[in-house]
């Protein structure tokens, strides 16, 4: 299927890239060109479908279930003969009317943004747990999703928030950042926002994911948050350029931070607030719940106290005990270190973590080693730099490795 959304020449230079990308994951040749078309043709399926279709969508998930997204593109750009197309319909006659269906990856592209599917590497894998997972993601940002949302925690809580439930969220999140994890939130008022500087306080990593088009950065009074958190983390969406927000799409969106994130800590959050909805979806996908409790008599920590009561949640007050109950959540088991193992548990914890992830046969680059590591770029070169120094690194060229006597 030739996608509708697209011209002719920008399907061959797509599949050009496509391949370039795959071969460079080390697919092998033998799948031929003619699979490689099959991969292309449900990525931008699955474009047209975020285009057209609400997040979740039971309609249209049923249908997907049957005939895949290569099937239902087909459907409905042509005879549109199933309930998810003839849904679907309307929406693409206005797209149409509007001027012809959009180029996406231009479009991202001006954006400075790119999109993700399931067959990208990038791909958080958490999000296979989600009943519905989104069609595609939006991303913005230098950091890679696969790679941070593995060692991560989702802090979500009241846009009312207290100076006391600021205080704590913007404390944890930097002590999560300074130990490694990823801090993902919603960008919203409140808690959201205090997470997201909490993080970048500490030049940690901090992921936002939005109920919105990534070009509308929502709330506008967040925008310039909003737009640092795409300089030094990533920005994260299912929806498409120009979706407004409304209520349904957030709390769809808040399945995506239960299930890319390796825990969720509630701080702040009345007896029916979103945020406990987000720790129920946590919950059922088998994410560990943390709740920070809040004064007895405050409103504004009601539903934290009602979490914990009910063993929804854990009581957790302050980064330690968070970091203690998400632990390794989706991070790969290292080997048993040897020899410099009892010099590397006196190292900092940024020289540590590079020292860890640091190869002794195949050498990567620094930006390859900041990745495995969630470190920022600059402060893995300067731990780098470090570890050379006390002999527990060596570089050649651009590539860096242990020595071999590690």
């Amino acid at each position: 299927m030739t996608p509708a959304h697209v011209g002719p020449n920008v399907e061959v230079e797509r599949e050009v890239i496509t391949q370039q990308e795959v071969a460079a994951e080390g697919v092998v040749a033998e799948r031929g060109v003619a699979a490689e078309r099959g991969v292309v043709a449900e990525r931008d399926a699955r474009i047209l479908l975020a285009r057209l279709a609400e997040p979740g969508d039971e309609i249209v998930q049923r249908e997907l279930s049957v005939v895949g997204y290569e099937g239902l593109a087909q459907d409905v750009l042509g005879p549109q003969r199933s309930a998810a197309a003839k849904r679907l319909g309307p929406r693409l006659e206005r797209l149409r009317g509007d001027g012809g269906l959009p180029n996406d990856d231009a479009i991202a592209a001006r954006l400075d943004a790119r999109i993700i599917t399931p067959a990208d590497s990038e791909w958080p894998a958490g999000l296979a747990d989600l009943e519905h997972p989104p069609h595609c993601l939006w991303v913005r940002g230098p950091v890679r999703l696969d790679v941070v949302c593995r060692r991560s925690v989702a802090i979500v809580g009241a846009r009312a928030a207290t100076a006391y439930g600021v205080d704590r969220a913007s404390e944890i999140a930097s002590g999560l950042a300074s130990r490694g994890f990823a801090v993902i939130s919603g960008a919203a008022f409140g808690i959201d926002g205090a997470a997201h500087r909490g993080a970048l306080a500490v030049q940690g990593i901090t992921v936002a994911v939005l109920a919105c088009g990534i070009d509308r950065p929502y709330p506008q009074a967040h925008s310039a948050l909003i737009q640092e958190i795409g300089r030094a983390g990533a920005v994260v969406t299912e929806l498409p350029p120009g979706a407004a927000p409304y209520r349904g799409r957030f709390l769809l969106r808040n399945r995506l931070l239960a299930a890319m994130s390796g825990g969720v800590v509630v701080i702040e959050a009345a007896m029916r607030s979103g945020s406990l909805q987000t720790a129920g979806r946590a919950a059922a996908i088998g994410r560990p719940v943390g709740a920070l409790p809040g004064p007895v008599t405050s409103m504004a920590s009601g539903g934290c106290h009602q979490a914990i009561r009910d063993q929804l949640a854990v009581l957790v007050t302050d980064a330690a005990e968070v970091a203690d109950l998400v632990g390794d959540y989706g991070r790969d088991v290292a080997e048993p270190a040897r020899g410099p193992e009892v010099v590397g548990d006196r190292l900092p914890p940024e020289q540590r973590a590079l020292w860890e992830v640091l190869p002794v046969r195949h050498p990567a680059t620094a930006a390859e080693l900041a990745e495995r590591a969630v470190l920022a770029h600059t402060t893995a070169l300067a731990a780098l730099a470090s570890l050379e120094l006390l002999g527990l690194a060596e570089r050649t060229g651009d590539l860096w490795h242990r020595p071999r006597a590690s």
